[in-house]
């Protein structure tokens, strides 16, 4: 922080806000541009919809945006990227590398990290996804009695969390069926508690979402789940049928109970998320303006809607990003694309 901070750069532009940015008014901004809104957006057009990235309700104006390009060239922006691309650990307070960028990976070019792609372990858990997914979703999954699921439960906190709750509630007005889905991340008892109140432990499929296995709070909610769970199934050998695990540590999953085969790794890859979207009612979504979902029936509706809405469409972005230099270009050239 110290060494963005003590940019010039960044002075500049703390300084223009201290300055100016009081003066910034939306309306205003809006009156006086007439064509404020194509100049600080970007529409994308695909085979399979167009992506809308609109940055113009921002309090920013062209100046801005050059100061903020002069301060990414100078902080080392680009060099940050191309180390990123290149699998190299630039996260340096956990020492790992950031490869949000293997899971968008359709193309499957290799993403090396210490001499290894990673792209064969990402398209092999996608693959597991999609079959277990399938499985709950058809009712082929049972529980111990025999009954299909109809409620998942996702016991998690901070990423594991926030994430796959906020991207269920905000397809809810697309569903079309599907296990109902639950979230627990209070260590509070009453969390837990409240939730497993509304649900029948025949047709209730829990999952843990922790890499370590080792998250005090979600290993906690995990084994109150586990101890309500048992007090009516009374045999062990069936909570293999009622939780799965995000995880890498496969012996602290066995020593819980869960079948390692139902252990869904995710490494320095952003996997907690996509199990939520993919089990949720969205798993057939149909949405009108995303021509995408309608090109496939209910069978491969449980996952192909998520691997071209969401990956498809996310990787678009990180090919603009990695190839697009950090330029102050005209606000009326449309062929760069702009941050």
């Amino acid at each position: 922080l110290a060494a963005l901070t003590s940019d010039p750069n960044y002075r500049k532009l703390e300084q223009w806000y201290k300055s100016s940015a009081g003066n910034l008014n939306m309306r205003q901004m809006f009156d006086a541009e007439q064509d404020r809104f194509n100049k600080f957006s970007l529409q994308l057009t695909t085979e399979d919809g167009d992506i809308l990235l609109d940055y113009s309700k921002n309090l920013i104006n062209e100046e801005v945006l050059r100061m903020l390009f002069d301060m990414a060239r100078s902080v080392g922006v680009e060099a940050a990227r191309e180390k990123m691309f290149a699998g190299e650990k630039i996260n340096f307070t956990e020492g790992r590398a950031v490869l949000h960028t293997a899971l968008r990976n359709r193309s499957n070019t290799p993403i090396m990290v210490e001499s290894k792609d990673v792209m064969p372990d990402v398209n092999r858990v996608l693959e597991q996804m999609k079959g277990f997914c399938h499985r709950v979703r058809s009712g082929e999954w049972k529980g111990f009695s025999g009954k299909a699921i109809t409620d998942v439960v996702n016991i998690g906190i901070g990423g594991s969390d926030l994430g796959p709750l906020m991207v269920t509630e905000a397809l809810k007005p697309y569903s079309k069926g599907g296990p109902n889905v639950w979230f627990v991340s209070n260590i509070d008892g009453t969390h837990m508690a409240k939730t497993l109140a509304q649900l029948n432990t025949e047709t209730t499929l829990f999952i843990i979402a922790s890499k370590t296995f080792t998250t005090q709070e979600t290993i906690t909610n995990a084994e109150t789940a586990k101890e309500w769970f048992l007090r009516a199934a009374k045999d062990t050998s069936a909570v293999a049928k009622h939780f799965v695990a995000l995880s890498t540590n496969a012996p602290k999953v066995k020593d819980f109970g869960i079948d390692t085969n139902n252990m869904f790794e995710f490494w320095d890859v952003s996997i907690p998320c996509i199990i939520i979207l993919l089990l949720h009612e969205n798993g057939n979504l149909h949405f009108d303006w995303l021509k995408i979902l309608l090109r496939y029936s209910w069978e491969v509706g449980i996952f192909k809607p998520f691997e071209s809405f969401t990956l498809c469409g996310m990787i678009l972005w990180c090919v603009i990003f990695e190839f697009t230099p950090v330029s102050a270009v005209k606000s009326t050239d449309h062929d760069t694309i702009r941050y």
